[in-house]
């Protein structure tokens, strides 16, 4: 934050229990040592003065705001003139001190205005994610490595650049490449997706490029490859390090020149396709052991799309269970109440190595096994009900436990699961996040800006 007060010791204890409290502070004693800390970078929250040798803290605040810094703004003022405090508010400040103010007033309101503006900027990043988000089709997710994903997708999917995919198996690869497909220019011609994986060496090169009649036995006609049937659309070769070397040169050939041969052909074919390649497997890694052409690799790598592991956005674990239980009780015919506490509980708690695609396996069970349209925990996997709330596997051992220090290593364990993420991990605890914050700072494991609970909570 930017403290601005022209009254030296004044600042120095202003600044002192801000500090005391976890934030950065920021100095300047004018409007004009403010504008150049703000140049230098922009503040969370600025705390000014308004009365102020040359220009006033309204000046700054005009500043300010016809700039849309999208910073918040308290204006300090004297008690007698609540005059000012009035102007402040219709200029655009956020709250108001009245000097002289007590400790606790200045901390509740500079928290009060911090929160104010990480909401407002949540929001505003909501609302691009929808706006985005609506154009991304089948993805779901409103996390924060979502609406990365989401942005991405936003700026590469109207060009015709290679894009690149990764992730692990089951994140939804391919549905990444139709939205990127149907987000673009070549929206109306076809996708085409290929499993490189999935066919046999001696045939990859005629199911890309097609086949001249008679160039190998039981070639009985001539066949055009999938390259021909993605022509103005879209090509997405899925599980691309599993492509032969010999393979790989033909197609980094074919991406640099537009133009291919068919198997026994001689003569060449244009094609207009837009490329998209998706791999489970670190293809840099392969590289370096040889395993895929460097080449070819920085071909393909153009722009790089990496799908998080559903264990990095448990915070969207709902959102997917509520639309897959809607798309399973569509498919199959069977109504169901939405799902319990107790499941979201044992769902919010797994790993999901198989990510979504377990996840929406898991959903299709237990909409299959559903009785009088109750979906069960009893229903859910064996991996999944050890994650649930009911019987406990933790037995307690005859010569008791450290209970400080079993309480420390399942707050480290959530937070691990988590990847950091303390909301989740809260969750993953079954404990409310003012609660969860508590436990963090009696264990000396709270970060810098965590807000300590207020009293009575």
């Amino acid at each position: 934050m930017l403290l601005v007060e022209d009254e030296a010791a004044q600042r120095r204890l202003v600044a002192e229990i801000l500090e005391r409290e976890g934030l950065a502070v920021r100095q300047a004693a004018t409007v004009d040592e403010a504008l150049a800390e703000i140049a230098e970078v922009v503040p969370d929250l600025i705390l000014c003065d308004w009365r102020m040798p040359g220009r006033d803290g309204g000046a700054l605040l005009d500043e300010v705001r016809e700039r849309a810094l999208g910073c918040a703004f308290i204006v300090m003022t004297a008690y007698g003139s609540i005059a000012h405090a009035v102007e402040a508010i219709r200029r655009g400040a956020d709250d108001y001190l009245g000097k002289p103010f007590e400790r606790e007033a200045l901390l509740i309101a500079a928290r009060r205005a911090l929160r104010t503006k990480s909401l407002e900027r949540e929001n505003l990043a909501l609302r691009e994610a929808i706006r985005v988000g609506d154009r991304c089709g089948e993805l779901i997710g409103r996390s924060e490595p979502m609406l990365r994903l989401y942005r991405t997708i936003d700026k590469v999917a109207a060009t015709d650049a290679t894009v690149l995919v990764l992730g692990e198996s089951g994140t939804g690869k391919e549905l990444v490449a139709r939205t990127l497909h149907r987000s673009s220019r070549r929206a109306q011609g076809p996708f085409v997706a290929v499993n490189c994986a999935a066919i046999p060496e001696t045939l990859i090169e005629s199911e890309l490029f097609g086949h001249e009649k008679g160039s190998f036995t039981g070639a009985h006609r001539r066949r055009e490859g999938r390259f021909e049937e993605a022509a103005g659309g879209t090509l997405f070769l899925d599980e691309i390090a599993s492509m032969p070397l010999p393979l790989q040169a033909t197609l980094l050939r074919v991406l640099q020149e537009r133009r291919f041969t068919r198997v026994g052909g001689n003569g060449e074919v244009g094609c207009d396709v837009r490329v998209i390649a998706a791999s489970n497997r670190d293809l840099a890694a392969l590289v370096a052991e040889g395993g895929f052409r460097e080449d070819l690799y920085y071909r393909l790598n153009v722009v790089p799309v990496e799908l998080p592991p559903l264990r990095e956005r448990l915070d969207d674990v709902p959102l997917l269970a509520a639309a897959f239980l809607e798309q399973a009780s569509a498919r199959h015919g069977i109504e169901v109440r939405p799902l319990p506490a107790a499941v979201l509980r044992a769902l919010m708690a797994h790993g999901w190595p198989g990510n979504v695609r377990e996840l929406a396996n898991a959903i299709e069970r237990l909409v299959l096994l559903a009785e009088n349209g109750e979906v069960s925990i009893e229903d859910l996997p064996p991996e999944l009900r050890r994650s649930a709330g009911g019987a406990s596997p933790f037995r307690l051992p005859a010569e008791g436990v450290d209970w400080d220090g079993l309480e420390a290593d399942l707050l480290r364990q959530a937070l691990e699961r988590s990847r950091g993420n303390r909301a989740a991990a809260a969750r993953l605890l079954g404990l409310g996040y003012k609660a969860f914050l508590y436990r963090l700072e009696k264990h000396g494991m709270a970060k810098q800006g965590d807000e300590a609970p207020e009293m009575g909570s």
